[in-house]
């Protein structure tokens, strides 16, 4: 039996957690067959849950679910560090002087200090950042020997492989504005980042008005496809993207994060459905029985009721 290592404050303790779950021998089943892929979705639901207790102003969950998302950096870290490809201590490490590197004004020179942070310092020391990402995947490919066929130089398996491989496809792709643009991010905050890319070298509107033309353009052009004689299902999903996609600039030239505004929508349209729910099971009924007119009041009477409150 596995002596559990006790919490001092630190996180070492964690990391021997997570190297005991992942040992082939003794760890836990469930944890030693999980790789980078099978473990994305609890990364991305942690986000949103420390997201979630932020908003709603509880700092006892936020504890909770700020340890939930460190495990997964640890996780993550620990499968790396398995591969061969980097440790904890790395990421640690990168952060670390990322922040550092990325702040002169506060940890710089007696000069840079003075200076404070000038115009466009942000993009210089990121471009700065890229070239170096650059240099330092080919000298993993490079001190690998292989192009991500097999993995074995990576540390073996196929997470060791597609760390090799995607080394390797930084170094033949043609660089983009759009490069540092995850494709994992949530669709919404994801078309408002690659907006942001792209308005930095010019190809923006220079306001929101002809902005609102094409979210009517693209209004008109769904509900042609929806109104014709032959409904393409494919068509109308590519229409209705494009209008989600639109609507996306459309907050960003209101400068609002459309995420946080539709999850205060979301909060609010659950606030008053579950209104409803209370007044009708105070008559001995579910929403279920109701007409439609029927809940079109209770809805209007919810809003009413909170307009006051």
């Amino acid at each position: 039996m596995t002596n559990p290592p006790k919490p001092n404050g630190t996180i070492q303790p964690l990391l021997d957690v997570m190297a005991a779950l992942r040992d082939p021998a003794t760890g836990c089943a469930w944890d030693v067959k999980q790789t980078f892929e099978s473990i994305v979705p609890y990364t991305l639901e942690e986000a949103y849950e420390v997201a979630d207790a932020i908003a709603r102003g509880d700092v006892i969950d936020l504890e909770e679910e700020l340890g939930d998302l460190l495990l997964q950096v640890v996780y993550h870290a620990r499968m790396a560090e398995e591969a061969g490809a980097f440790s904890f201590g790395d990421v640690a490490d990168g952060i670390t002087k990322k922040m550092v590197r990325r702040h002169p004004h506060v940890f710089g020179s007696d000069e840079e200090r003075r200076q404070g942070a000038v115009p466009g310092m942000w993009d210089r020391i990121k471009a700065e950042e890229k070239r170096e990402k650059a240099e330092k995947a080919a000298l993993r490919v490079r001190n690998s020997g292989v192009l991500g066929d097999t993995g074995a130089d990576c540390g073996g398996g196929s997470d060791g492989a597609s760390i090799c491989a995607e080394a390797a496809s930084d170094q033949t792709a043609l660089p983009s504005q759009l490069d540092d643009v995850p494709a994992a991010l949530p669709a919404l905050v994801r078309a408002v980042k690659l907006q942001q890319k792209a308005a930095k070298v010019g190809f923006d509107w220079p306001d929101l008005k002809p902005v609102l033309a094409k979210m009517r353009e693209e209004l008109d052009e769904l509900e042609a496809e929806l109104t014709a004689q032959d409904v393409d299902a494919a068509k109308v999903s590519d229409e209705f993207g494009d209008l989600l996609f639109v609507m996306a600039n459309v907050a960003r030239h209101l400068k609002l994060d459309p995420e946080n505004a539709l999850r205060s929508t979301n909060a609010k349209f659950t606030r008053r459905f579950q209104m409803m729910e209370r007044w009708l099971a105070a008559e001995g009924r579910q929403a279920a029985e109701c007409s439609l007119s029927e809940l079109d009041a209770l809805w209007d009477r919810a809003k009413r009721a909170e307009h006051k409150g």
